[in-house]
C-alpha cells in the first residue's frame, strides 16, 4: 500500500481554507500514486488557538460527526479523488467537546478516534476507547499526539491488531525540562527563504526533530508496527511547528520524510512482510503478562498537562 502523509500551515478556525488545502494535497497525493492520505491533529480547525477559547467559542467551532459540514466536506473530497482521507477536527456530542480524528472514504466515515489525553482546552473531554479498523486490507489504529507518548496506548493498539498507526500531531518547538527544548524565534521563519539553513537547524535540532527521534521510531520498533506521523509546518496559533511529517517502518527506520517549509506530502510503500520480520513482533510474542498484569492495572491518577502549557498559565 502506498501511504501519503501531509503537512501544512493551517489558519485558526478557518475550516474552508484548511479544507481547501486538504483538497489540494489530496489531489497531489492521488496524482503521485498514493492509496490514502493522512493529515495532522485538528487539521480542519487548527489547534493551538483553542487554548484561549471560552466554552461558547469552542462549542461554536465544534461539529457533530459524521453529520457536520466538515465531515461531509471531507467525504466529498474522498469521493472526488476516490481515496481514503484522515483528518482532525473538534467534535461535539451530548454537550461534550472532543479532539477527534476521523477516517473517511467515498462511502462515508470508516473510523473515529477521540484523543485519550486532551489538554489544549479545559472544555475538552477525553476519549475512552482505542480505535482499530480495517482499511484497504490493513488493520489500522489511530493515536492523537500525546496519546503516543504513553507507551501502554501504543501497545494496546497493536495488541488489538493494528499494523499501521496513524499519529496526527501538533507538536515540537515548545519548552520542556529537556535541555535544548524551547520555542523557535519568529526571525528564523521570516528569513526562511534567504537563510533556510538556520531555520532547518532549529527545526531539526533538539527543539524539533531530534526530540521526535528520541521516541517516535521507538514506538514503531518496540511494537513491530508502521507509523504515519503528521505535524503542521509553520504557525499553528502563535507557535511555530517544525513539520517533519514522516513514515516509519516496523524496524524504526524512516522510509520518507518531508523537509520542505511549504505545504507538502511524502509517500512511501509499506508491505506486511516487514511486520513479522521485525523485532517488535517477536517481543510481543515473548511477553509474559502474568508477571506484570497487576502492576500495570494499579490505580493511578493521570496528569497530562505539558510543561509549556503550565508555563503559559502562570
Amino acid at each position: 500500500m502506498n501511504i501519503a502523509v501531509a503537512q501544512f500551515e493551517p489558519k485558526d478556525g478557518d475550516k474552508s481554507y484548511n479544507l481547501s488545502v486538504i483538497r489540494r494535497l489530496t489531489e497531489k497525493a492521488k496524482s503521485q500514486g498514493a492509496d490514502l492520505i493522512s493529515f495532522h491533529e485538528m487539521s480542519i480547525t487548527a489547534y493551538t488557538f483553542t487554548k484561549d477559547l471560552n466554552l461558547e467559542q469552542i462549542t461554536a467551532l465544534a461539529e457533530e460527526v459524521p453529520n457536520g459540514k466538515s465531515t461531509q466536506a471531507l467525504i466529498d473530497i474522498s469521493k472526488e479523488y476516490d481515496m481514503p482521507i484522515l483528518a482532525g477536527l473538534v467534535e461535539k456530542e451530548d454537550g461534550e467537546i472532543f479532539n477527534t480524528y476521523i477516517c473517511v472514504t467515498k462511502d462515508g466515515i470508516v473510523a473515529k478516534h477521540r484523543k485519550l489525553h486532551p489538554f489544549i482546552s479545559e472544555y475538552m473531554s477525553p476519549g475512552n476507547e482505542y480505535c482499530v479498523f480495517d482499511l484497504l486490507g490493513w488493520k489500522c489504529g489511530i493515536l492523537i499526539c500525546y496519546d503516543n507518548n504513553i507507551v501502554e496506548n501504543v501497545r494496546a493498539t497493536t495488541l488489538l491488531g493494528a499494523e499501521l498507526i496513524f499519529a496526527p500531531h501538533v507538536t515540537g518547538c515548545t519548552p520542556s525540562a529537556m535541555p535544548g527544548r524551547d520555542y523557535v524565534d519568529d526571525k528564523y521563519w521570516q528569513n526562511r527563504e534567504i537563510d533556510p539553513v538556520s531555520l532547518r537547524l532549529e527545526f531539526d535540532g533538539p527543539k524539533g526533530r531530534r526530540w521526535l527521534m528520541r521516541w517516535l521510531p521507538t514506538r514503531a520498533y518496540d511494537n513491530g508496527v508502521y507509523y504515519a506521523f503528521t505535524n503542521p509546518i509553520g504557525y499553528d496559533g502563535e507557535q511555530l511547528k517544525n513539520g517533519n511529517s514522516m513514515i516509519i517502518d516496523p524496524y524504526g527506520e524512516v522510509l520518507s520524510e518531508i523537509k520542505s517549509f511549504n505545504n507538502e506530502i511524502t509517500i512511501s510503500k509499506i508491505t506486511k512482510e516487514k511486520i513479522q520480520l521485525s523485532g517488535g513482533w517477536r517481543y510481543k510474542n515473548a511477553r509474559r503478562p502474568e508477571l506484570y498484569k497487576e502492576i500495570i492495572s494499579r490505580e493511578h491518577k493521570s496528569e497530562t498537562t505539558p510543561v509549556w502549557l503550565n508555563k503559559d498559565k502562570k
